[in-house]
């Protein structure tokens, strides 16, 4: 198998994610590193709040979603999930992203048919899985415009993993936190934090724990993410919605003979734990965030294989007997979010009108 050096760097990455858990030996050799970013982080938050530095106030709202933590805590279901529900209330909206992972360095349109390695993995999933126009750039004004321009019927422009992009101003932001918290409380290096935890939810921002009960003291919403089902990889490619009945065929078929769980995400154990927790018998093969695929981490002789979305945005269509399996994840969240959403959107357009 080809997977020793992903392994390497999975496990690296997991070291570092455990010890930003801790005050321990790494967290204090690098403190004075992460209280000179304090500093910066502070100032430069200082210089946008008092018009030193102006925001970008775009035609249209824009809510953005973001973590205060570094590693995925469920901004992508999140910024899915939003995007339906914005529809659903009969607006239009599109989406923003810096396409990390991706070698573009300009502007560039995502559409089902693009290149993850250029565009980045999770903007091609938005592209899929959201339905709605979305552009990438590392000025994310600059992608904000060219998508109005492009699609003038947008009317609400949600921005994935903003939340520290000041320069294009918003009117709603999403905070989404998971089990972890912010760790041991510091910034980076330190610890995992972006910038420093609110003593209080900011003004026009609603905080969301994911698949865990209130992990820093803000008040927020408690949401859950689950798996929707199980398709054949050409099944999910081709837009085929996902049957939660098929997660039991797929565990019944991994009875006599494990399956492959693979995942390239920044905590890969939360995808193996809900596949255990469906019946599926699984060999798990964690693999570097973002991992790109150019060499198939899985031995030859698999049979069968489940990837995460993420993942299968880099696969192309399988050879030989493998087959490979993608089961898609949604955000699921009660009444209390759909009334604090709705009361965002009124205020996001009464903000536009003042």
């Amino acid at each position: 198998m080809s997977g020793a050096a992903p392994n390497n760097r999975t496990a690296l990455q997991q070291r570092l994610i455990s010890a930003w858990l801790k005050r321990g030996l790494w967290a204090r050799s690098a403190w004075p590193i992460a209280a000179i970013f304090s500093l910066v982080v502070r100032l430069r938050r200082s210089l946008y709040a008092r018009g030193l530095i102006k925001a970008k106030r775009l035609p249209v709202p824009v809510w953005v979603v973001g973590n205060l933590v570094v590693g995925g805590a469920g901004k992508t279901p999140t910024v899915i999930s939003l995007c339906r529900w914005l529809t659903q209330e009969g607006r239009t909206p599109g989406i923003i992203s810096r396409g990390y992972g991706g070698r573009s360095r300009e502007v560039v349109e995502v559409t089902p048919d693009s290149d993850a390695a250029v565009v980045g993995d999770e903007p091609l999933l938005l592209s899929l899985r959201a339905h709605v126009p979305v552009f990438v750039g590392r000025d994310r004004v600059a992608a904000a415009q060219a998508l109005m321009t492009r699609h003038p019927e947008v009317n609400v422009i949600v921005s994935d993993d903003g939340l520290q992009h000041l320069r294009l101003q918003r009117d709603f932001q999403v905070i989404v936190f998971d089990a972890r918290g912010v760790g041991n409380g510091w910034l980076l290096p330190a610890g995992p934090l972006r910038e420093p935890l609110p003593t209080r939810v900011p003004e026009r921002s609603m905080v969301i724990y994911n698949n865990t009960q209130a992990s820093t003291p803000l008040k927020g919403h408690v949401c859950s993410t689950r798996l929707s089902g199980a398709l054949l990889w050409s099944q999910w490619r081709d837009g085929q919605p996902a049957a939660f009945d098929s997660l039991a065929e797929l565990a019944r078929l991994t009875n006599s003979k494990p399956v492959w769980a693979v995942a390239g995400i920044a905590q890969p154990e939360r995808f193996f734990s809900m596949l255990r927790s469906h019946g599926l018998n699984i060999i798990p093969l964690p693999l570097p965030d973002h991992y790109n695929f150019q060499e198939i981490p899985w031995p030859s002789t698999a049979t069968d294989v489940v990837v995460t979305e993420k993942d299968a945005v880099k696969l192309g269509p399988t050879t030989g007997e493998t087959r490979v399996w993608v089961v898609p994840l949604d955000l699921v969240w009660g009444e209390d979010v759909d009334c604090a959403l709705m009361d965002a959107l009124h205020s996001s357009l009464r903000h536009r009108l003042e």
